[in-house]
């Protein structure tokens, strides 16, 4: 088994793909035959998921709905002490989820063709974001 926490760079608010970054920060990964990473990331107003990587304009249309699908300052938050998009964050990030788990194959993740690893980031000044990455063979 192996575990890793991992700072990622702080980033806009957006959706961002971070698999190259993951996997910068694992060398280790190259030795592992075959298992599963589970990447967890440590904050409840980022989120991770699994989807597009070609083409930016995915990530700029998941941003675009998640905005208007849980808008800031709706009248109904109570919870809003921490500025307005904090609210909003924590809901994003319920709805995606605070994890992916990834087959990995000869030292690499098994993703599909079009697949990378999102982090979303739903906060205007979320600073750098720590995951933890526990692989089991």
């Amino acid at each position: 088994m192996l575990q890793k926490t991992v700072t990622l760079k702080a980033r806009p608010r957006g959706f961002h793909l971070i698999t190259q970054e993951i996997l910068d920060n694992l060398p280790e990964l190259s030795s592992v035959k075959a298992g599963l990473a589970h990447i967890h990331i440590l904050h409840t107003s980022a989120s991770l998921t699994l989807n597009e990587n070609a083409d930016p304009t995915v990530r700029v249309d998941f941003e675009s709905w998640f905005d208007r699908a849980i808008p800031e300052n709706a009248p109904y938050y109570q919870h809003t002490m921490e500025g307005s998009d904090d609210m909003p964050a924590h809901l994003k990030a319920s709805l995606l989820g605070s994890g992916v788990l990834v087959p990995v194959r000869d030292g690499r993740f098994c993703l599909g063709t079009w697949q990378g690893i999102y982090l979303g980031e739903h906060r205007d000044h979320g600073g750098a974001r720590k995951i933890v990455v526990t692989v089991l063979e």
